[in-house]
């Protein structure tokens, strides 16, 4: 299997994040599960990357030529590709991985996370997303997201195939268990 997890390109000002990462990555390795993420070696993607590598996993990389060339790829990866854009750097992971996985991040870990799981229902896709709450980071998040239910603007069977843990081990097996409900207009 191989996950792509999309995470900041920082570490964030929680040293907490940083392990997480680490030790999620090392998970994935003791796992047999392949990463496949955005190719940078900085903040929480380098920390993933390099567990995941020390374990011994395989790890392939997708990175734009914009911020190749800025120094930022990771050159110790089973395979760094480079992609013109951020849009073929998303298309590109979506078609190498077997499901999605948000640890923390920012803006960008969200628009990558948001369009796989809009990608899910619409049934572009069946591949699980799910989200890592480590330490409660997504709660608010969440909190959103309920609200969109509650409102009217998620369905409840879409909602339900948002996969939300905070142990490796319950979110690795909660993907591996994963059903995709039924398209949206099917």
């Amino acid at each position: 299997m191989k996950l792509a997890v999309f995470c900041g390109s920082s570490s964030g000002n929680d040293e907490r994040y940083q392990k997480c990462a680490t030790e999620f990555g090392t998970f994935l390795a003791n796992e047999g599960i392949d990463l496949v993420f955005g190719g940078g070696k900085v903040g929480l993607m380098g920390a993933v990357a390099d567990a995941v590598l020390t374990g011994g996993g395989q790890v392939f990389g997708v990175i734009p030529a914009s911020l190749q060339e800025r120094e930022l790829a990771h050159h110790g990866l089973t395979e760094l590709e480079v992609v013109s854009g951020m849009h073929e750097r998303k298309a590109r992971m979506a078609e190498l991985a077997d499901g999605f996985v948000a640890l923390p991040g920012g803006p960008g870990t969200m628009d990558e996370l948001f369009e796989a799981w809009t990608w899910g229902q619409l049934g572009y896709h069946n591949k699980p997303c799910a989200l890592y709450n480590a330490f409660g980071y997504y709660d608010h998040l969440l909190a959103l997201v309920n609200h969109m239910a509650e409102s009217g603007f998620l369905k409840t069977h879409h909602h339900r195939m948002l996969i939300v843990e905070d142990r490796a081990e319950a979110l690795v097996e909660a993907i591996r268990a994963y059903e995709p409900p039924a398209r949206k207009w099917s």
